[in-house]
């Protein structure tokens, strides 16, 4: 598998010299802002103070036909003439935008894609980046030069080796830099996870993963098996997994910060390895990309890990409720009863919202195992969320204020966008059963809202301490890349939840 680009950071105020040490081969990329409405470039809209050239650069690239704005890539190659010997050749005007993070973010990606296959790439940036901005252009090269996991002969395109930022903003440069490799890294850990083909990726083989890259961090990893399972309970899990014959897990990975004397932060992430719908069997197309239905449990995963890289005080522990949603003679069915590790009893009404059954499983189990203080779960949960907010945005479901807040605040900061729902009251009697405490699915078809009433179900399940529901469905794929979005697994919520975990007052 490609590594991604490494990152280093370079002088603030380039010299000639500089340049030509690097050789010609190098390729130099230069930020462009666009101009204010006034007409007046703003300073250091194109950076002039790159000597060598001998030219206007800000003309350079306005005939070159640079805007400025974010995520443009203008390339040209430089003549062979002697007042350039010894100077990259290949010069990029990269459009920053306004210069915010969204806009770097876009900028580090498009600069990725566009010098794939190359050695070394020297970003100067000048002063028109703050400290966030650049932290986001690193996350942006990092997760543009991202190739997902090939399986073949074909020769897969290279990620640019070396990437130099050269910053003139007063900021701790390295520092940032250093903070958007580990962002992107918890984002680059779930695509990879996700994006496993499911023929290898069982719940086993993603239990190992787990336990290879915790213990390498530190981190204290469980893997409960089936038999485990079965001794305390946990009859929702086995029962999303019996039909497999790749049994469930539970798997629990502890970043303990900077004691366990403080209850946890609880993150449970929904992991199932392949959904066929079970029983209520999914159409081939909706099937395709159900490979990917483990991209809750790889985001928390993801985020547990950049904790322990950023050395944060918070102690974490993620959950990860294992299974492959299989056909078999032992598959859970419509009409069964099932009872949770609480002592809840679920009526099951279609075994394709199974989903929600491995989390209130291990959101029950780890309210009583860890006494959280918060308890936060991610899920790819239900389609209903993508056809109301599309493909874009999350569903954020909280019964705290302050919690909803800091992970609003958390999404603006990675990038990764969310829009708060409700969890309405006045829906929550079509999770009523005949036959059980709760039905797993609504049962009024009046009522609708099938992202909302999948929230009320966890609710139940989720205790009195700040709860909050992520629900993924739409934002954890993409169709195409587009910025620092991947085709295939996004690996969103991620930097999400490690922003968030940043931000807590410990």
């Amino acid at each position: 598998m490609p590594h991604p680009p490494t990152l280093t950071t370079g002088p603030s105020a380039l010299t000639r010299q500089q340049l030509i040490d690097w050789g010609d081969q190098v390729t130099l990329a230069l930020a462009v802002a666009p101009e204010d409405h006034d007409g007046a470039a703003q300073p250091g809209v194109c950076l002039a103070e790159v000597p060598g050239y001998e030219t206007d650069l800000a003309a350079w690239a306005a005939e070159a036909g640079a805007s400025g704005v974010a995520g443009e890539a203008v390339t040209v190659t430089l003549p062979s003439v002697p007042m350039w010997d010894g100077l990259p050749r290949r010069v990029i005007f990269l459009g920053i935008g306004d210069g915010a993070p969204r806009s770097a973010r876009r900028a580090g990606a498009v600069l990725a894609r566009s010098t794939r296959g190359r050695e070394h790439v020297v970003l100067a940036t000048g002063d028109l980046m703050t400290g966030d901005a650049l932290t986001a252009v690193v996350e942006g090269v990092q997760l543009g030069a991202y190739v997902p996991p090939y399986v073949g002969r074909r020769e897969q395109p290279a990620p640019v080796g070396q990437v130099t930022i050269c910053s003139a903003a007063d900021t701790d440069v390295q520092g940032a830099v250093n903070d958007g490799c580990v962002a992107a890294e918890t984002t680059l850990v779930s695509r990879r996870l996700a994006a496993a083909p499911s023929n290898i990726k069982s719940p086993q083989w993603l239990a190992d993963q787990a336990v290879e890259l915790g213990r390498e961090h530190g981190l204290r990893v469980q893997v409960r098996d089936e038999h485990w399972l079965a001794e305390h309970g946990l009859s929702g899990i086995l029962a999303v997994g019996g039909g497999s014959v790749s049994p469930p897990r539970l798997v629990t990975v502890e970043h303990p910060g900077s004691g366990t004397d403080r209850a946890p932060v609880v993150l449970v992430g929904k992991g199932i390895t392949f959904d066929t719908g079970g029983l209520s069997l999914k159409p081939r197309e909706a099937m395709i990309p159900m490979k990917t239905d483990m991209a809750g449990a790889a985001s928390v995963l993801g985020a547990v890990l950049g904790a322990a890289r950023s050395g944060l005080p918070v102690r974490v522990v993620g959950v990860l409720p294992l299974a492959e949603n299989a056909i078999g003679a032992s598959s859970y069915r419509p009409s069964d009863v099932i009872t949770m590790v609480d002592g809840t009893t679920v009526e099951i009404g279609n075994t394709d919202a199974e989903g929600r059954m491995v989390l209130a499983d291990a959101m029950a189990w780890a309210r009583a195992e860890y006494q959280p203080s918060t308890l936060v779960d991610v899920a790819t949960l239900t389609g209903a969320a993508s056809l109301g907010l599309g493909k874009r945005h999350a569903a954020l479901y909280a019964t705290d204020d302050a919690l909803r807040q800091e992970l609003e605040a958390a999404a603006v900061r990675s990038g990764e966008q969310v829009w708060a729902m409700p969890l309405v009251e006045e829906y929550r009697s079509a999770l009523e059963s005949n036959v059980a405490d709760l039905s797993h699915i609504a049962t009024d078809a009046k009522v609708g809202g099938g992202s909302i009433t999948a929230a009320l179900f966890l609710q139940h399940f989720a205790g009195d301490q700040p709860w909050a529901h992520l629900d993924i469905a739409g934002p954890a794929r993409a169709a195409a890349n587009e910025h620092e979005v991947s085709q295939g697994a996004t690996g969103f919520g991620a930097r999400l939840l490690l922003r968030w975990l940043q931000a807590l007052d410990w």
